[in-house]
């Protein structure tokens, strides 16, 4: 184990991208653990970092991190591979925590936890997926750079053309497949080509731009694309939900304890504490 991670990580100069991925790893995981044990308000834990009444998201720190350790790997010379090391697990510190807040960016609004907020944990899902795929040396689109062919300048500028048709053909089947609402099959897409001739060609999304603009409603393609949303897709969206909320937890989770602690109010046996506060205000 110690030569295979010497042979692939060290020695390929991938060791400040490993202390990227395990420190993001590990923060996230951190994060979710103390931001749900201050969720349901644990007397020997932490609660929420405060200014008076402002309430400081964690992403403020990420922020800084991701500054620090950014800034910090720009200033140092290279051969301090060691500082290298250090930097990049600020960094990925500091990523963890933005995008583990991604949601809230997004939206502009605090929706942590709320349906909307699981579009943070599909970030953090983006982000390990790419960084692993670069740590095992899978480049996008194939790129590794073009180097001076020794068979001279024409078979160079054929190798570069080459090269650059092949890089516009896998942009425009990347695009393409995100614009039929297949967001994963995108991104896989870009280490993996053949992913992208796959995503490309197969039907588009129900409700996604290519549905909307090509398949006419009622259409067989239409009728189709429903067939396979229903059939295959949407099995494996309620399998990624039962990993967000095991990971995140449940967003209305909240609500629920909040409901029943309400007690009834003129007759009337489940309020939600807005209608509570509008009875007792005589609204």
């Amino acid at each position: 184990m110690v030569e295979l991670f010497t042979h692939r990580i060290v020695e390929t100069g991938r060791l400040p991208l490993f202390s990227f991925f395990a420190a993001f790893i590990v923060m996230f995981v951190l994060t979710r653990v103390n931001v749900r044990l201050i969720r349901s308000d644990v007397r020997w834990w932490f609660k929420n970092v405060k200014a008076g009444d402002l309430h400081i998201h964690h992403v403020v720190f990420g922020v800084v991190l991701m500054l620090v350790g950014g800034v910090a790997s720009l200033a140092v010379p290279d051969t301090y591979s060691g500082f290298h090391v250090v930097v990049a697990i600020v960094f990925g510190m500091g990523s963890a925590l933005v995008l583990d807040e991604f949601a809230l960016i997004l939206h502009l609004s605090d929706v942590y936890w709320t349906e909307k907020g699981r579009a943070s944990v599909d970030a953090v899902f983006v982000a390990i997926a790419v960084t692993g795929l670069l740590l095992l040396g899978i480049r996008p689109l194939g790129f590794e750079g073009i180097r001076p062919d020794p068979g001279g300048e024409e078979n160079h500028t054929v190798l570069v053309a080459i090269y650059l048709l092949s890089l516009i053909a896998n942009l425009a089947l990347a695009v393409v497949t995100l614009l039929k609402g297949k967001i994963w099959t995108g991104l896989l897409g870009l280490f993996v080509p053949l992913i992208l001739i796959i995503g490309a060609v197969r039907l588009a999304r129900p409700g996604s731009p290519w549905a909307r603009w090509r398949y006419v409603p009622g259409s067989r393609k239409a009728r189709r694309a429903q067939w396979h949303e229903e059939r295959f897709r949407r099995p494996l969206i309620k399998g990624k939900i039962w990993v967000q909320e095991f990971i995140a937890g449940r967003h209305d989770l909240d609500l629920r304890h909040r409901r029943k602690a309400v007690p009834e109010v003129r007759g009337v046996r489940s309020q939600t504490p807005d209608q509570v506060r509008q009875t007792h205000d005589g609204t």
